[in-house]
């Protein structure tokens, strides 16, 4: 099965670097959840406390990100929304970014190491 992140014709123009491992062993478990934590609420619409579609473009375009275009915002939110809202909540936001990271998912990054934060 094809994931929408395949589908989409997408060139990275910012070449891609995993970093996620590095921080795990500089920052520790808990830091770096927090950290993940604090890029959930850079996306997320305030009113809700769920990245949404409209809050996702108007945050990536505050943060320089002007040149991804809708389908590839809609693209990241239909592979990590995990029940089918329409919208990340917290945990999906993580499951997402945790997917997505190679370096962690090589290593085999024990998941019962990770608690979600509020």
């Amino acid at each position: 099965m094809i994931s929408c992140m395949d589908a989409v014709d997408y060139e990275d123009p910012f070449g891609f670097e995993d970093y996620f491992p590095t921080m795990i062993d500089t920052l520790g478990v808990e830091r770096f959840m927090e950290e993940l934590y604090n890029g959930f609420c850079l996306l997320m619409d305030v009113s809700i406390g769920l990245i949404t579609f409209e809050s996702l473009k108007r945050n990536t375009i505050l943060m320089g990100l002007s040149e991804l275009k809708d389908d590839e915002l809609l693209c990241m939110l239909i592979e990590g929304d995990l029940d089918g809202d329409g919208a990340l909540n917290q945990m999906e936001f993580c499951s997402l970014m945790f997917r997505l990271s190679p370096g962690l998912m090589m290593d085999g990054f024990k998941s019962d190491d990770l608690q979600v934060i509020s």
